[in-house]
């Protein structure tokens, strides 16, 4: 738990998430209007998503699906009977006036996310609810000088609104829960967690208060569109809170909003109430009914999760937590592990992977599924290390010349000149060019001062090119040096 010391006393941060994500569907919501990125302003908008007079919303079986299969995947309750409610709130670009969303009863109920944290321990934060509701459009101020404009491509596309319960305690926490609901998602296919593209958006409660005190008037913050800007935007608002209780203020309820340049919060409006918005059911759409057994089959065809992957690779490879973690934070990223790992020395490969890949793929900015090396790539180079044909250290050179180029490891061994000296007669002259060089250092090396061994080691591999056996040479050497 992070406490903030003020200078009255410690102060404790309680923070809940909204977290909007955009449901992967070929259609909206509630039309059959396309729903593809970056596509030109209002070339995806039905008549339903321009609220003509007479059209009636029909909901999306697959959105629906979607939602039971996030529910199943944060191990919530699926409500066999949701309603959808029209939300009375103005919205310039909704045209309708009102959004189609879910109150009272979600179609998905209680839940829980399993956390893991950085000094190991691992924390359930629960889940209030997930409902279904239509996204708005997109309305540019910057397009005119004294008129805006709308782009309804985004409205009525299908989001589903994770609310959290005020479980967590820390903006390191906050980071750690949308990592990890990012992953699930991904995992289901039913977000594709893209921040910048604004399919994973998050408002953010927060309020302070004395340890075990009640809890404080909570202020949201709207629309933060990075876990980085999320992290940033509590540590700012907590510390306000905190400063603003400590001159004798009062925190206000209100929305604000994140100025990500100056990494502060500002105002936006008072925050409104769920009476504010006049909440009834929707008449044109009837009581969401599912049959059980439908959902029963959706359960038995979910993926296999990140925590469970996680626990079957710290069994299955002998892995630790914490590299376990690392690998099944993507199953882009656990799924290429898996092939470098079959057959082969699971640890050895998780190294490669999780250093000198993920290495090089931040260097070039980029994600897994756009790497220069492949998986059965990689794998041969780990042969290649594991029979002895080159060295970890010449390995490296080998797997930089394989990003930069394309080519095999075995191919650019060959090619340049890379395999490693195992010949015990080569290794052996070598040694014994550098000792008779090193003459003086032989005698303080014989006389007692062993840390010069170092110092004959680095002289023969730089005699050898770095090709020799690193374990052959320490053998002969030391023996040479004894004699």
């Amino acid at each position: 738990m992070a406490v903030i010391r003020g200078s009255s006393g410690d102060w404790e941060v309680v923070i809940g998430l909204e977290v909007h994500a955009q449901v992967i569907s070929k259609a909206k919501l509630f039309s059959g209007a396309a729903t593809d990125f970056g596509a030109e302003p209002n070339t995806q908008v039905s008549p339903i998503d321009a609220a003509f007079p007479g059209m009636l919303p029909v909901i999306n079986r697959y959105c629906v699906e979607q939602a039971v299969k996030t529910g199943l995947g944060i191990n919530a309750e699926i409500n066999l009977v949701s309603v959808f409610d029209r939300k009375n709130y103005f919205y310039a670009d909704l045209p309708a006036g009102y959004q189609i969303s879910q109150y009272t009863r979600p179609i998905v109920g209680k839940g829980k996310i399993r956390l893991d944290l950085a000094d190991g321990s691992t924390r359930d934060i629960g889940i209030t609810r997930l409902h279904l509701e239509q996204d708005a459009g997109k309305s540019l101020h910057d397009q005119h000088a004294t008129l805006t404009y709308v782009d309804l491509n985004r409205a009525g596309v299908a989001l589903m609104e994770i609310v959290s319960e005020p479980d967590l305690r820390s903006a390191e926490e906050a980071g750690a829960y949308l990592r990890k609901l990012r992953s699930i998602l991904r995992y289901l296919g039913t977000c594709d967690g893209n921040m910048e593209e604004g399919s994973l958006r998050c408002d953010c409660n927060v309020s302070v208060r004395r340890p075990g005190a009640p809890l404080g008037t909570r202020c949201e913050i709207k629309n933060v569109n990075s876990i980085r800007y999320v992290m940033q935007a509590i540590e700012h608002e907590a510390r306000r809170q905190v400063e603003l209780l400590e001159e004798g203020g009062a925190v206000e309820q209100e929305t604000r909003l994140f100025d990500a340049g100056k990494g502060i919060t500002r105002p936006m409006r008072s925050k409104e109430h769920a009476h504010d918005y006049r909440y009834f059911p929707d008449p044109d759409l009837l009581p969401l009914r599912l049959d059980a057994n439908w959902v029963e089959a959706l359960k038995r065809s979910l993926p296999e999760l990140p925590d469970a992957k996680k626990a079957r690779f710290i069994e299955q490879y002998r892995l630790s937590p914490d590299d376990a973690g690392v690998l099944v934070a993507e199953q882009a990223s656990a799924d290429y592990f898996e092939a470098v790992a079959r057959g082969r020395d699971a640890k050895l490969a998780a190294n490669w992977v999780m250093v000198e890949l993920y290495g090089a793929l931040n260097r070039l900015g980029l994600g897994i599924e756009g790497s220069p090396v492949s998986a059965a790539g990689l794998g041969e180079l780990v042969d290649l290390v594991i029979d002895g044909t080159v060295s970890g250290r010449l390995a490296k050179e080998v797997f930089a010349a394989m990003i930069e180029t394309g080519k095999g490891a075995a191919f650019l061994v060959e090619e340049r000149g890379l395999k490693q000296v195992t010949d015990s007669g080569a290794i052996e002259s070598a040694i014994a060019a550098v000792l008779a060089a090193q003459g003086d250092k032989v005698a303080e090396y014989r006389a007692g001062k062993e840390k010069l061994f170092g110092f004959f080691v680095g002289q023969v591999m730089k005699a050898t090119q770095g090709k020799a056996n690193p374990a052959l040479l320490n053998e002969l050497l030391r023996k040479k040096l004894a004699g």
